[in-house]
This record gives C-alpha cells, sequence and structure tokens, in this order.
C-alpha cells in the first residue's frame, strides 16, 4: 500500500497546531505496519531546511503565480521518511506562520499557494512527475490541501484513491470566488454543489464534495459537524455523504511525550515511580514565578488563546477557581498566544494574582513538555475540540484533564461521577454547558477531589494506563485506506 500524504505543516519542522503532530506521527505508524508512505510538503524555509538529501524530480515552471518551481524529494532527517518539497520561492519563502502574515493577517495569495499543493499532490497521484513512484491513496489534511481532491476528481486516468481528513472544520480556506480561474479546473466546479460557498470559493467543500472517503480526527466530532451546531455551514454537504464519513481518533506519539524519558522536563517519573512529579511541580511553580507550595492544585492551558477553546469562559470563572478554599490556594499557568484580547486579559490575570497566576504568551514547546509534566490538571474548556492532543498528552503525564465534554475530549476522558467513580472508571472531569457557571462547578470538583491524595492518586493511574497510541489508529487508517481503493475502482470520476 503506497499513500502520499499531502499537508501544509509537520512536526517537528513546523507547527502551529494538532495537524503537525498527526502528519509528523501517522507515516511512521502506517509504516511500522506495512505500508510505503511519502509526504508532499509545501518547500516554507523551515521545511527546506529539515528535509535531506533533496534531489530534483522535475522542474515544474511557471505556475500558479511563481516563475520557478521545482519538485523535489528528500528524507525527513529525524526518521528518514520520504518527502516531496515544492521549491516555489516566490510562494513560499516567508518567515514566520505558513498562513498569516506578521500582522496577523492571511497572505494575499494563499489561494495560490495552497492551490499549487493540491495540485502537485494530484499530479504525483496520477503517476505523472515521479513513474518511479506512485501512490495508490492520495490523504489530503485539511483544507490547505483540499483542492487535491477536486484535481484528481476532475482527471478520470488517476488510479488513486482521495481521502480528505478534517482537522478543523472552522478553519475552512475561503476565496473571492472572481480567483477561481487562477486554479486552472473546469468552471462546472464553482457552482452550489460544487466548491462555490456562499459567494466565495472553499477549499474545505473541495475536500468534503471529491474526496472519496472523509475522515475527523474523532468519532464523536465527525457525528457533530453533520449538525447544524457544529458544521460551520457544510452540515448539509457533510450529511449528504452519509457512511463516507467516519472518525478515527488521533494518537500519541510515545517516544515524544512519555514522562519517564522526557529529557525536557525537570526529572523523569512513571506509574510505578511518581515522585518525580513532584519535583517537575517544584521546578514548574518556581520558573514561572508561583508560589511554590506543593499543597496548592496547580491547573495549566497550554493553548492557541481563542475562543473556540473556551478561554473567556476559564477568564470569567476564575474568580471562583481562586476563590475556592484549598491548601496554599489553587494556582492558574497559561501558555499560548492567539487572540489579542485574551492575552491582554490573561496579563492582567496575572498581574493581579502574583504568586497564584502565571502566563507566558509565547509558543515554546518545550516549556508545553515542562507544565504538563508539573501540573496536577489540564485545562481544555472548548467550545468544540475535533480532537484535541492536550488532554492526551496530559493522560500520560499524570495530569488530570478538565474538559467540557464535545469532541474527541468526549471520547479520551471519563468524566468523575459517582458511578465512574465507584466503577473505577474516571479519568478526568468534564462539563456540558458552555458557560462559566458550568465551568466553575467542573473546577470546583477537580479541587475538591484534589484534596483527598488517596483519590487523586488513583485518578492519575488510571489516566496513565490508558492506551492512545498511534497503533490503533494506523490499523483503522489502514483498513479505511483498503475499502477506499475498492470503491474508487468501482465508482466513475467526476
Amino acid at each position: 500500500m503506497k499513500v502520499l500524504h499531502a499537508a501544509a505543516e509537520v512536526f517537528p519542522l513546523i507547527k502551529t497546531g494538532g495537524l503537525a503532530d498527526v502528519v509528523g506521527a501517522l507515516p511512521e505508524a502506517l509504516i511500522a505496519v506495512g505500508a510505503d508512505v511519502r509526504l508532499v510538503l509545501p518547500g516554507l524555509p523551515d521545511i527546506l531546511k529539515g528535509v535531506e538529501g533533496q534531489q530534483i524530480v522535475c522542474e515544474l515552471g511557471a505556475i500558479f503565480g511563481a516563475g520557478r518551481v521545482t519538485l523535489r524529494l528528500g528524507r525527513l532527517a529525524h526518521n528518514g521518511i520520504a518527502v516531496y518539497v515544492i521549491d516555489a520561492p516566490y510562494l513560499y519563502q516567508r518567515p514566520g506562520n505558513p498562513y498569516l502574515m506578521p500582522g496577523g493577517s492571511e497572505w494575499p495569495d494563499n489561494l495560490q499557494r495552497f492551490g499549487l499543493l493540491g495540485w502537485v499532490a494530484a499530479h504525483l497521484a496520477a503517476g505523472e512527475f515521479d513513474p518511479d513512484w506512485t501512490p495508490d491513496v492520495l490523504h489530503a489534511h485539511d483544507w490547505h490541501a483540499a483542492m487535491a481532491c477536486a484535481y484528481v476528481a476532475c482527471h478520470p486516468a488517476t488510479r488513486a484513491a482521495t481521502v480528505f481528513t478534517v482537522h478543523n472544520l472552522a478553519y475552512q480556506g475561503l476565496f473571492d470566488e472572481g480567483d477561481f480561474h487562477l486554479l486552472g479546473l473546469p468552471s462546472r466546479l464553482m457552482v452550489p454543489v460544487g466548491l462555490e460557498f456562499h459567494g466565495q470559493l472553499s477549499f474545505m467543500k473541495a475536500g468534503l464534495k471529491y474526496a472519496r472517503r472523509i475522515t475527523t480526527v474523532s468519532p464523536t466530532y465527525a457525528q457533530e459537524i453533520a449538525t447544524d451546531a457544529f458544521g460551520c455551514g457544510l452540515d448539509g454537504v457533510i450529511r449528504a455523504r452519509g457512511t463516507d464519513v467516519s472518525g478515527i481518533l488521533n494518537g500519541v506519539d510515545g517516544d515524544i511525550w512519555n514522562p519517564a524519558t522526557d529529557l525536557l522536563t525537570a526529572a523523569p517519573y512513571s506509574a510505578d515511580r511518581l515522585d518525580g512529579k513532584a519535583l517537575c511541580k517544584a521546578a514548574l511553580q518556581q520558573e514561572l514565578g508561583l508560589n511554590v507550595d506543593a499543597g496548592a492544585p496547580l491547573f495549566a492551558v497550554v493553548s492557541r488563546l481563542t475562543s473556540q477553546k473556551g478561554l473567556d469562559l476559564l477568564l470569567d470563572a476564575l474568580p471562583a477557581l481562586l476563590d475556592f478554599p484549598a491548601a496554599g490556594g489553587p494556582q492558574l499557568a497559561v501558555l499560548g498566544n492567539g487572540d489579542p484580547a485574551l492575552e491582554t486579559a490573561f496579563a492582567q490575570a496575572a498581574a493581579v494574582h502574583p504568586g497564584r497566576v502565571a502566563v507566558r504568551l509565547v509558543y515554546d514547546e518545550a516549556l508545553a513538555h515542562r507544565m504538563m509534566a508539573g501540573a496536577d490538571a489540564i485545562l481544555v474548556p472548548s467550545r468544540f475540540e475535533p480532537c484535541g492532543l492536550t488532554q492526551l498528552y496530559a493522560l500520560r503525564y499524570g495530569t488530570v484533564p478538565v474538559v467540557r465534554q464535545v469532541g474527541g475530549l468526549a471520547d479520551t476522558v471519563v468524566g468523575a461521577t459517582q458511578a465512574t467513580m465507584l466503577n473505577d472508571q474516571a479519568t478526568g472531569f468534564s462539563f456540558g454547558p458552555a458557560t462559566p457557571a458550568a465551568l466553575a462547578q467542573a473546577l470546583h470538583q477537580s479541587v475538591s477531589a484534589y484534596g483527598q491524595p488517596a483519590l487523586w492518586r488513583q485518578m492519575m493511574l488510571r489516566g496513565m494506563a490508558q492506551n492512545f497510541s498511534w497503533e490503533a489508529a494506523a490499523a483503522q487508517y489502514m483498513s479505511l485506506y483498503q475499502d477506499t481503493r475498492a470503491a474508487s475502482a468501482s465508482q466513475a470520476r467526476v
């Protein structure tokens, strides 16, 4: 089974969210179960630096507004996976975020930048650029690569089956419909039953309409996006695909996220020897300027600061948390950046509550590991959450999740109730309504449980015993690929 993954980012070269973690880990897991996997990535500066031994596959000339585009083949330095790099300096040689200008607005030529990614992926799937390697399956990730599915659907000779994964439906890749001609696709696609979306061109819709199979990153999210509440205006399109849509839960890279071997933390620990976690907590409190107090329950947030993540709910619930009576008083540590208003509000909270609230408004992968190891609990109060990797990392580190019961959070965290506690099932705390009051109640429940050391330790160990490895996900993807190839062989193209 030859599988080509098309994506805009990959850990550890470039990361803005969980997409990069998935693209960094899933190919290795697929290779472990017998697949022949390659990636195709845009030639962003960090990707060009991180792919070794690049050799020219072919010169593509002047396309998508670029004067020179070269397709190269190399390997990721850390694991040797083969990667096609689209070297188009005019489109990709830009620092920082791959999608946004330094001021925070989108690059005005993102249509060409990511249209090119999909176009190259589709031509690789057709066997045109590299006759020595033609995939059986083209797996496109999120809107950035979704247009590959439309290009393949419009080329009947392409035998590769297409799979499209929705990592976050809220980010759809919307562009002016007047720029559709820049993609070089048939005009019949720019209609409401095709790529048109309320007077705009939607890349996300290309994946939803033209991929042979659609996946999301958790089973519950696959159900949610078919509803008006979570469908972002595309729920009708998703419902129309019926059983073509399924959810496969993301996994965790156990080599990277393992408290027993994590060199980024203050001390190693495991379920058998938890002493190191107390050292990690003290070190984190000292590093962040919090009161060094083993008895103070330390809550952490490691997240993009956006409304989606429900962090405005946390700000409203923060007074209730800090006022809750507990030894030393509850503490909060926040790592992340994003919405300027949320950044300002959290910074003000830290100024008002020195020693009890600490905020670092940056993306810092190493500090994320230290916070995961040092915190007692992780907060993920998302309004919606396709999968969420933060709570999966937290479970491995014995850091108890407090989550809203949506999407992948509902699939991975068993909330503490009288029944789940009696049956030794609870791995965290959850709440339903997206309100500060509901979150405050879950926070109070967790602080109360923290005051019962035996109960808290039991919950920690239960979480650490959970198995969210990529092995199970890889097996499900392989089964999906086989089914998709069979279906693709029997169906006509657009």
